[in-house]
C-alpha cells in the first residue's frame, strides 16, 4: 500500500525532516516496509499493512502510529459545516437498506461545478496509485486515502424518484460501470439501486448511468459500511478488484462513515466554497447496531511479567493514549472502534511492548519455580507394567479398537457395542477384549517366528444394561504349551507391583461353559485378590485356535489394569534373608492328567510346615497312554533363626510323602 510522505506530514504539529528515520521507526515497530522512492518533492512509502490493521489503511491511521512511535503530536482538524437550512436532505432523498450493509450514510451537495482538480491533489492521488478524474471523484478518493473510508458520488438527478435501495441483485440483472464494461449480476452480489435499475456494485464500482459528468449539478455523496464477506465474494466472482473492494473486504470501522463524509464536505467547502456550492441540512444515516468501544482491564504488573521489562505506569499511560486509547485511574482501557484487533489484555501488552520498542528490552534469563508435575499414577503403572513385561521377554503390540463380526463369532455374542457408521465391515464393533487382535498377531507372524510372546495394554468396551462400559486391560498371549510360564509371569508381575495377597482359583466348568469366551477349563484359572477376580489366565480352547489357523497351542492372560493400578504400591516389605544354609530336596509325583498343580503344591506346603521356605515346579511330563502326568518339584528347607538339620528334613520329607500317598490317585516316585 502506497503512502505519501507529504500527506502524512500534514497531520503532525511538528514537521519531520528525515523520511528514512520514519521508515526505520516503522520497521522496528512491526511494520514491513517494502520500499521508498522520491517523486518530485514527495517521498512515497510502500508499506505492507497486515490485514488485521485496517485502521492503517489510511494516511491518518499510519500517521497516528508514527506519532506514537516517534513521540509526535497529531493536529486536530476542526471541521465546521455550514448547511443550507432551506435545503433539507430528507425532502430530497429516501434510502432503504434491505441487507448487507451495517451503516449507510449520505450527504447532498447542490450547485456543484465539475472541473479539473488542483495540481497538488492530482499529484498525491497519482503518487498513491489512483488516476485523477474530476474534482468530485478526486475529493472522494482523496478522503479515502486520508481516512480509509471509501466514498462514492452519484449524480442525484439521474436517480429515479430520489430513492436509494441497498439490496442484492436479481438474477440476470446487468450493469455497465463507468469504465464502459458490462457485468451480469446474480443474487450473491450487493447493489445500490433506484426504483428501476442498479446504480452501482456496492463497495466495488459505480455505474456509468449514475456517474458524475460535466453536467452534474447535484451530488449525492455515499459513505457506507458493507459486509466484508459479501464484498469479497462479489469481487472474486466478478473478477473485479478495486481499492474500495480491498478495503471493504477486510472490514472497516462503521463509525468512519460520518467522519469521512464530513471530511469530504470540508474539502469541498475549502476548495469550491467560493463557487456557491451548498450543503443540504442533515445527513442520511441508517445505522442498525451502533459499534461501541470495548473495555479491557489492564493489570500493569502483568506488563512486566509478560514483557520482562519494568515500564512505569506513566509510560504505559502515555503509550496507550498516543494510540488513541482512553484509560482511567483503575487501569480500565477503552478500545476505540477502529482497533478491531484488540480483544485481550495480552493484545494491549503487545501494543505497549511494540511502541516501547522491543530493541529496548534487555535479554534476561527467565526466573521461575520449576516444580515437578503431579505424578499420574495411571501413566506410571502403565509404563512400569510395560517395562516389566518386556523384561520377561514379551514384545508390545498395538491393535485397532475395532473388530469385525468374524472376529467375535467365536468369542462374544453379547454385550457388543456396534458402531453406527463403521469405516468398513472389518470395524463393525468396538472390541470387547484384547484377545481377537492378539490372535491375529499370532496368525500373521507364526510363519516367521516359532516363539511368539506378545502383550498389549488398551481399552475394551462392553454394553451393560444401562450404560456403556469402557475399561483398560492388560492382555498377553504366548504361543506354545506355556501355561506355567504365563502363570509365572503373572506371579512375578503382581509381586513386582507390591501385590502379594493373591491366589489362583480353578475355573468352574459348569459356570464357565456358559461364558461366551471359551477357555480350556482344565488349563485355566482366575486370579483372585481380596476375594475379587482381577483377571483370567488359561489356554485358549482348540476350536478357536483351529478357526484362526494357528499351528500350536496358545495361552492367554488378561488383567484388569485399572484395579491393579489402584492396588499397586511402591512400598516394599523388608524380609531379612537367612544366615543359615538351605537344604534342597527333589520330589516327583504321578497325578491324574486333570489334577491342578496348585492342589499338589498346597498339600506339600501344608505337610512341610514352617521348614519349607519355597516350592519350585521344574518339570512336567505327560503320559497320554496312562492319562497321567509327572510333576517334579524342588523343595527348599530353610529357617531364619537356625540351621535345619538333615534329620529334620528327612522326617518332614517322610511326612510329605505319606500325606501325598493318602490320595489313591497320587504316586510318589521312589529312588
Amino acid at each position: 500500500m502506497k503512502f505519501s510522505f507529504n500527506l502524512l506530514q500534514s497531520f503532525f504539529e511538528k514537521k519531520v525532516e528525515n523520511p528514512k528515520k520514519v521508515l526505520q521507526a516503522l520497521t522496528f515497530h512491526s511494520f514491513e516496509v517494502v520500499g521508498m522512492e522520491k517523486r518530485g518533492n514527495d517521498f512515497i512509502f510502500d508499506i505492507d499493512v497486515l490485514p488485521n490493521r485496517t485502521d492503517c489503511y489510511s494516511h491518518y491511521g499510519l500517521a497516528r502510529e508514527i506519532a506514537a512511535i516517534c513521540g509526535l503530536k497529531i493536529k486536530e482538524k476542526r471541521i465546521k459545516i455550514k448547511e443550507d437550512k432551506n435545503l433539507k436532505i430528507d425532502d430530497f432523498v429516501l434510502v432503504k437498506v434491505k441487507e448487507g450493509c451495517e451503516r449507510y450514510s449520505a450527504r447532498l451537495l447542490f450547485n456543484v461545478k465539475v472541473k479539473e482538480s488542483p495540481r497538488w491533489l492530482k499529484q498525491i492521488l497519482i503518487n498513491c496509485g489512483i488516476e485523477p478524474i474530476n474534482n468530485v471523484v478526486d475529493i472522494a478518493n482523496y478522503v479515502m486515502i486520508e481516512t480509509g473510508q471509501p466514498l462514492h458520488a452519484f449524480d442525484f438527478e439521474k436517480i429515479e424518484g430520489g430513492e436509494i435501495f441497498v439490496r442484492f441483485a436479481k438474477k440476470g440483472e446487468k450493469i455497465v460501470t463507468f469504465d464502459g464494461k458490462e457485468y451480469e449480476l446474480d443474487e450473491d452480489i450487493l447493489v445500490i439501486s433506484d426504483v428501476k435499475k442498479p446504480l452501482a456494485i456496492a463497495g466495488i464500482k459505480g455505474g456509468r448511468d449514475s456517474g458524475i459528468s460535466k453536467n452534474t449539478k447535484i451530488v449525492l455523496l455515499e459513505s457506507a459500511n458493507f459486509d466484508p464477506l459479501i464484498i469479497k465474494k462479489a469481487s472474486q466472482k466478478l473478477n473485479l478488484f478495486t481499492e474500495a473492494a480491498f478495503r471493504f473486504s477486510h472490514g472497516l470501522d462503521p463509525n468512519l462513515t460520518e467522519i469521512a463524509l464530513n471530511t469530504a464536505v470540508y474539502y469541498f467547502n475549502n476548495l469550491y466554497g467560493k463557487d456557491g456550492i451548498k450543503f443540504a441540512k442533515g445527513i442520511i444515516d441508517h445505522y442498525k447496531k451502533k459499534a461501541l468501544t470495548r473495555r479491557i482491564g489492564l493489570d500493569w504488573k502483568k506488563v512486566e511479567s509478560v514483557l520482562g521489562e519494568r515500564i512505569t505506569k506513566n509510560e504505559i499511560l502515555k503509550i496507550l493514549k498516543s494510540l488513541g486509547f482512553k484509560i482511567n485511574k483503575n487501569f480500565i482501557v477503552e478500545i476505540p472502534t477502529f482497533r478491531k484487533d484488540i480483544s485481550l489484555q495480552e493484545d494491549l501488552i503487545e501494543e505497549i511492548g511494540r511502541i516501547y520498542g522491543y530493541e529496548q528490552i534487555k535479554p534476561k534469563i527467565p526466573l521461575s519455580l520449576l516444580s515437578p508435575p503431579k505424578r499420574n499414577d495411571e501413566l506410571f503403572w502403565e509404563k512400569f507394567i510395560k517395562d516389566t513385561l518386556v523384561s520377561f521377554g514379551l514384545t508390545e503390540v498395538y491393535n485397532y479398537s475395532f473388530v469385525s463380526q468374524d472376529d467375535v463369532d467365536y468369542f462374544y455374542q453379547k454385550d457388543l457395542i456396534e458402531i453406527e457408521n463403521p469405516a468398513s465391515s472389518s470395524y463393525k464393533f468396538l472390541r470387547p477384549s484384547l484377545l481377537p487382535g492378539l490372535l491375529k498377531n499370532i496368525q500373521k507372524n507364526q510363519a516367521l517366528f516359532s516363539d511368539i510372546k506378545i502383550f498389549e495394554i488398551g481399552k475394551v468396551f462392553k454394553q451393560q444394561k444401562e450404560y456403556k462400559e469402557e475399561k483398560k486391560m492388560i492382555g498377553a498371549i504366548l504361543m506354545g504349551d506355556k501355561f506355567f510360564e504365563a502363570k509365572g509371569i503373572v506371579d512375578s508381575l503382581l509381586k513386582s507391583m507390591g501385590i502379594t495377597s493373591f491366589y489362583f482359583k480353578p475355573l468352574d466348568e459348569k459356570k464357565f461353559a456358559e461364558r461366551s469366551i471359551i477357555w480350556n477349563p482344565l488349563r485355566s484359572a482366575h486370579i483372585i485378590i481380596d476375594g475379587k477376580n482381577i483377571g483370567t489366565l488359561g489356554e485358549v480352547f482348540g476350536t478357536i485356535i483351529e478357526k484362526r489357523k494357528i499351528k500350536d497351542k496358545v495361552v492367554y492372560l488378561e488383567l484388569d489394569f485399572e484395579r491393579l493400578a489402584r492396588l499397586a504400591t511402591e512400598e516394599k516389605e523388608y524380609e531379612p534373608f537367612s544366615l543359615y544354609p538351605a537344604i534342597v530336596r527333589d520330589i516327583s509325583v504321578f497325578v491324574p492328567h486333570d489334577e491342578l498343580v496348585e492342589n499338589v503344591m498346597n498339600l506339600i506346603e501344608n505337610s512341610g510346615g514352617n521348614l519349607i521356605r519355597d516350592i519350585e515346579l521344574f518339570d512336567i511330563y505327560e503320559d497320554e497312554k496312562e492319562n497321567k502326568k509327572s510333576l517334579a518339584f524342588h523343595l527348599i528347607f530353610q529357617l531364619e533363626d537356625r540351621a535345619v538339620s538333615p534329620e529334620e528334613v528327612d522326617f518332614t520329607m517322610k511326612k510329605i510323602i505319606e500325606n501325598l500317598e493318602k490320595n489313591s490317585n497320587f504316586e510318589v516316585r521312589k529312588q
